[in-house]
């Protein structure tokens, strides 16, 4: 793997802040070589000082994208940490549908669709655990800054090694079909969600009133004035009754003071804070 130019990890590191929002520190070098330089080659660049070379004389919208979403992290699993789902099941979900008993709706949106498995999960979950809500209108949004990734969201593919994370057995059975070697998420859980292009970034447009706001692992990447932009603009569209996760490693304590923070056992989430 070639060694990055100084200069070459700047641009790129300013780039990526300025589209994405993620802060690249020095000492990251290595990190952005990894996943950038295989990229460049696959575009027919020497190496990454070709492809910035490109981006600095041209502006080339298309490859500046390829280089951002190369840098964009997208680990996940199925029902990562357990304790938000166990959460979700026993007092969340529950209390939502007694608030929206009358009418029969609930929204909700994950800003952080990764690979799929939580927005997934979440609704292998209401199919499991909360049958009465198959007649409901179920207006489930998942949204994120890379295309590719939510092309494979879509298709609801994954490896044996993916789905023997955090997915319990009698759910691979009963939700997905066997294709080759890799799995496939049933139709029915597929329906139930709709993967579009978003920056958290940028205004929220397109985002609906919501009942409950997954925002978990993401907000890490940001520095904190993204953070709290990205949470104030958070508040506008989360219902008074709504709630929101964050990541196990995330609060917005210090952050902002427009939530009130709600424990679960061991985990926690948010309310708007009452005026």
């Amino acid at each position: 793997m070639t060694n990055l130019d100084v200069s070459d990890f700047e641009y790129i590191a300013k780039l990526v802040k300025d589209e994405a929002g993620i802060t690249l520190e020095k000492g990251k070098e290595y990190l952005v070589s990894s996943r950038v330089e295989p990229v460049a080659k696959s575009l027919g660049y020497a190496d990454i000082a070709a492809l910035v070379s490109h981006l600095r004389k041209s502006g080339d919208l298309v490859r500046r994208r390829q280089l951002v979403e190369s840098l964009t992290t997208h680990e996940t699993s199925f029902f990562r940490d357990q304790e938000p789902f166990e959460a979700m099941r026993t007092k969340i979900i529950p209390e939502l549908i007694e608030k929206q008993r009358q009418k029969k709706e609930l929204v909700i949106w994950c800003g952080a669709a990764s690979s799929g498995q939580e927005s997934y999960s979440f609704c292998m979950l209401l199919r499991e655990h909360f049958p009465e809500l198959k007649d409901w209108k179920i207006t489930f949004t998942s949204t994120d800054i890379s295309r590719p990734i939510l092309e494979r969201c879509r298709t609801g593919v994954y490896n044996q090694i993916e789905v023997n994370r955090g997915l319990p057995i009698r759910f691979l059975a009963k939700y997905f079909d066997k294709k080759g070697s890799d799995w496939v998420i049933k139709e029915d859980i597929r329906s139930m969600v709709r993967f579009s292009e978003m920056n958290l970034l940028k205004p929220f447009s397109g985002v609906l009133q919501c009942d409950l706001i997954l925002l978990r692992n993401v907000l890490i990447y940001f520095d904190i004035h993204t953070k709290r932009e990205i949470l104030e603009r958070v508040c506008k569209v989360l219902k008074p009754h709504g709630y929101i996760f964050l990541g196990t490693a995330e609060t917005t304590l210090g952050v902002t003071e427009s939530f009130d923070r709600i424990p679960f056992n061991r985990t926690s989430c948010y309310k708007l804070r009452a005026s």
